[in-house]
C-alpha cells in the first residue's frame, strides 16, 4: 500500500508539474555552450518521422502483460501471481512518469531541436511549448528500460531453467535502446537525457520488485474462522 500510494502521488503531482510548464523568460538557457560536450553535436536536430515511430514504439508496453498473461492462461503460474505482477508493473509505471515528470518541469535544458535555426526544425521550436525546454531526462527511454526489466524479471522469474532468459533479455533491452536512439534522433532528447532515462527506469524496476520480494518474505496475512490479522517474520 506505501508503494501504492507513493507511485501515485508521484504521478499525479508530476503530471500537475508538467501542465503548468511554460516557456521561459530568460533565452541564455539556449546557449548551446550551457550544454555538455558529448551532447553538442545533437544541437538542432530534428526528424518528426523518428519521432513518430518512438511515439508508436509505446505499444511495446503491452509485451510483459502480454508475457504474464500468456504464463497465466497456459497455468504456469495462478492468478494471485499474476494480480502482483499487474500490481507492481503498474507502480513502477507511474513511479517513473512521475519522477520523469518532475524533473522535467525543473526545465534543466531545452530540447535539442529548440535550436534548430532552420528547416523544419526551426518550424517546430517556433511553435514549442513549455515542455519543449524540459528535455531531462527521456520520459520515452524511462519507461521502455522499466518495461524492458519488468518483462525480464518476469520471465527469469517463471521460467528459471528456460533456454530462452538471455534472448528475452537482450531482445527486450536492445527495444529499450532503440527506442532511446530515435529520441535522439528525432531531436527531442540528448544522449545524456537519454542515458538518465535508461538509469531511472531501470532503477525504479529493480527497486519495486526487490521491495516486493522482501515484503513477501517478511509480511503475511491469515484469515481463520474467528480472526484474521497480519504476521511479521523477523
Amino acid at each position: 500500500m506505501p508503494v501504492t500510494f507513493f507511485a501515485a502521488f508521484a504521478s499525479v503531482y508530476g503530471n500537475y508539474r508538467y501542465s503548468q510548464m511554460s516557456v521561459p523568460d530568460e533565452v541564455d538557457v539556449l546557449d548551446p555552450t550551457d550544454l555538455l560536450p558529448w551532447d553538442r553535436p545533437v544541437v538542432g536536430r530534428y526528424n518528426k518521422n523518428a519521432d513518430k515511430v518512438s511515439d508508436w514504439a509505446a505499444a511495446l508496453g503491452a509485451a510483459p502483460l502480454a508475457l504474464a498473461g500468456y504464463s497465466w492462461y497456459s497455468g504456469d503460474v495462478g492468478g494471485k501471481d499474476f494480480a502482483a505482477y499487474v500490481l507492481m508493473f503498474s507502480q513502477a509505471l507511474a513511479l517513473q512518469n512521475g519522477v520523469n515528470l518532475m524533473v522535467r518541469s525543473m526545465q534543466i535544458w531545452p530540447r535539442p531541436y529548440v535550436y534548430a535555426t532552420e528547416g523544419d526544425g526551426a518550424e517546430a521550436a517556433k511553435d514549442a511549448r513549455g515542455e519543449a525546454y524540459g528535455s531531462f531526462f527521456s520520459g520515452h527511454t524511462s519507461a521502455a528500460f522499466t518495461i524492458a526489466v519488468f518483462t525480464g524479471e518476469w520471465f527469469s522469474e517463471i521460467y528459471p531453467e528456460s533456454p530462452y532468459k538471455g534472448i528475452v533479455w537482450a531482445s527486450s533491452l536492445s527495444a529499450a535502446g532503440m527506442v532511446g536512439a530515435l529520441r535522439i534522433a528525432a531531436g527531442k532528447h540528448f544522449p545524456s537525457d537519454v542515458i538518465m532515462g535508461a538509469l531511472v527506469g531501470t532503477g525504479i524496476s529493480l527497486s519495486v520488485i526487490r521491495i516486493h520480494k522482501t515484503a513477501g518474505s517478511k509480511f503475511s496475512l491469515y484469515a481463520l474462522p474467528n480472526a484474521a490479522g497480519a504476521v511479521v517474520h523477523f
